[in-house]
């Protein structure tokens, strides 16, 4: 068995999963050689967990230092869990410095981003792995495999309704996800996620998006039209019974992260949901076209009281339909519980309050498919994902490991979307030139 060297780069909350699993599961495939984070506080926190796992200690360096340190060190891959506007800088220069890349969804915010990655693949001729989980709970794997059989014929429509809760759904208020030049907006950060699960479940690309949308929850105009009062810039040492309010010190881990970093690089977790420089959506609404003929109807809100989702897949002999409600509501209680403050928990562990999927053929009754799964996050899902990553794909009919190429065609419907937004038109994946010029490689 091979032990790969790995380098990990964005030392916030989402590289626990990572860094646990070269640690623990994977500790025989892979090796954790370095950490990097423009946070020096961040990367010693994932520093003393390697050292914690009994692992050998990492060497801690700026991103600025990425190129000399894939070199130094012999890295064979990266891993990239970085805030999003910064994974086409990382991607590109770790292919282009020799390393094989892993990075979290999405693959990038904007079209230049997608270029770039492009031409870094092209002219490196290494790999990029994109770690969509979703595909791999079983929930949705049952989806690919009814729709894959051929059981409701050929896919003519796709309706897709997500809700974000005001637990989850407002945290992206509060944290950097919250200016669309660092995330994309939601169309981008969250549901490219979504976009990418149509993709492949209907095995299709997406050709022209119209979108409609804005802020009408969230935001100092929304708080004044509801009557809100004033309200603090940040949430630790604010009111304890404001639920929108998130104070770093009822979670030592949040506390640790980003309230004693802060001195750093001068970055608020905290910051109040009400606040004057969002200008991210909270409602969204899309249609779009697929180059195979099928056509989706999306939604996604972003302050709803439960969270969850429904998918409804319509085709020429019947009809498959999703029903997933993640968490049936946001109480009070359970938010002034310091365990259950967001990030504080991992939400990938939790078990959703109710799943269904039904399908009905034409002239037929409705019959219920079993969801079977398994140990740990996302019903198991998470375990698959993690050995894909670092022992390797085996045989898998349905396609579920994800390349670069499906990371564009992921962000592809969000930057569509985006630029829909912006000029009050439907926009074609076409025009938006995402794969570069003829020179780049061809999707």
């Amino acid at each position: 068995m091979v032990q790969r060297r790995y380098g990990l780069v964005g030392c916030g909350s989402r590289a626990r999963m990572y860094v646990g699993a070269m640690t623990g599961a994977h500790a025989a495939d892979a090796a954790l050689i370095a950490l990097g984070d423009t946070n020096p506080g961040r990367a010693q926190f994932h520093r003393a967990a390697v050292v914690a796992a009994g692992a050998p200690e990492p060497q801690v360096f700026h991103p600025d230092d990425l190129e000399r340190v894939i070199a130094e060190q012999r890295l064979d891959r990266v891993v990239v869990t970085s805030p999003d506007h910064t994974h086409a800088d990382l991607v590109s220069r770790s292919l282009l410095a020799g390393a094989d890349v892993v990075v979290e969804k999405p693959l990038t915010t904007d079209v230049d981003g997608a270029r770039r990655i492009v031409d870094a693949v092209r002219r490196s001729g290494r790999s990029v792995v994109m770690t969509f989980n979703y595909r791999y709970s079983p929930r949705n794997t049952a989806l690919k495999r009814v729709i894959s059989s051929g059981a409701i014929g050929t896919v003519t429509s796709v309706h897709f309704e997500w809700v974000l809760d005001t637990k989850h759904g407002a945290d992206y208020f509060r944290r950097w996800h919250r200016r669309k030049a660092d995330s994309g907006g939601l169309l981008v950060h969250k549901a490219s996620h979504h976009f990418d699960l149509v993709n492949w479940w209907i095995d299709d690309e997406p050709r022209r998006v119209f979108a409609s949308g804005g802020l009408r929850f969230y935001g100092p105009k929304n708080a004044a039209a509801r009557g809100l009062g004033p309200r603090p810039a940040r949430g630790t040492g604010g009111d304890a019974s404001d639920p929108f309010q998130l104070d770093l010190r009822s979670d030592e881990l949040l506390k640790y992260l980003y309230l004693d970093n802060e001195q750093h690089d001068g970055y608020v977790r905290d910051q109040d949901v009400f606040s004057g420089d969002i200008d991210i959506e909270d409602n969204l609404s899309l249609v779009v076209d697929y180059v195979g003929g099928p056509s989706m109807s999306y939604s996604l809100n972003a302050h709803a009281p439960w969270e969850g989702y429904t998918v409804a897949v319509n085709g020429t002999a019947g009809r498959a339909e999703l029903s997933v409600v993640e968490r049936g509501a946001v109480t009070a209680e359970a938010w002034l519980d310091p365990s259950a403050v967001p990030e504080a928990r991992d939400q990938r562990d939790e078990r959703p309050v109710a799943e269904r999927l039904l399908v009905q053929e034409h002239w037929g009754t409705a019959r219920e498919v079993p969801i079977e799964n398994g140990e740990g996050g996302h019903g198991g899902g998470d375990v698959k994902l993690l050995r894909d990553v670092f022992v390797g794909p085996g045989e898998d009919p349905l396609g579920t490991p994800a390349d670069y190429t499906d990371g564009v065609r992921a962000v592809a419907v969000g930057i569509a979307g985006n630029a829909s937004l912006a000029t009050g038109r439907a926009v074609t994946v076409e025009e938006l030139g995402l794969w570069g010029g003829p020179e780049a490689l061809e999707p």
